[in-house]
């Protein structure tokens, strides 16, 4: 058995989400980023496909990144709230990981198994960054679900889509504590 680790676990029952309007500079340099990726890459992977990869995207993308949103909103017909969402997480983001799911032919792990790694691989990011001290949230939103977007913003191929945008920065407040599950009333004990 493992040694426990209660500081690990004091972390996760306590670990917050900090909205990405919230971040401002300093974000992680390229050095500091590195061990937050490294964490991320440790995710369960069956078959050691590793069916993700990572795309730092920083601030002066950010600009472009917009409009690209902005072109493909405009073409789908969204009306206006949605356009102004799918900008606004680019206009105010400083530094962003896309965790980009990258679907690879086996014979042995669905497809369906790869998408639940590069989710795994999402949250390990965010819970390292918030780890490290940086505040982070994962956004995705509608520009990560559209195949033009992925193209046209970020070069995506065919099997590969945007599992998740993580935005890590500093802290500007800390948000408020959010009601969490009851978790008796969602947990079923199967004894035989």
């Amino acid at each position: 058995m493992p040694s426990a680790n209660p500081a690990a676990m004091d972390f996760l029952l306590s670990r917050r989400s900090r909205p990405a309007k919230t971040l401002r500079p300093p974000v992680p340099s390229a050095t500091q980023l590195a061990p937050l990726l490294q964490a991320a890459a440790r995710t369960p992977d069956h078959g050691k496909l590793e069916p993700w990869r990572f795309m730092v995207i920083e601030k002066p993308a950010m600009g472009r990144l917009a409009d690209i949103a902005e072109a493909c909103s405009r073409a789908l017909g969204l009306e206006q709230e949605q356009i102004a969402k799918g900008r606004s997480q680019f206009d105010q983001g400083h530094l962003a990981v896309a965790v980009i799911e990258v679907q690879k032919r086996s014979e042995k792990i669905p497809a369906l198994e790869q998408t639940y790694s590069a989710g795994a691989v999402c949250l390990a990011l965010l819970n390292a960054a918030l780890a490290a001290g940086w505040g982070a949230n994962w956004l995705s939103g509608w520009p990560s679900h559209d195949r033009i977007f992925m193209q046209d913003a970020l070069g995506l191929e065919p099997h590969e889509r945007i599992a998740g945008l993580i935005h890590i920065g500093t802290e500007t407040t800390a948000p408020p504590e959010r009601p969490r599950p009851d978790v008796d009333s969602i947990t079923t004990w199967v004894s035989r």
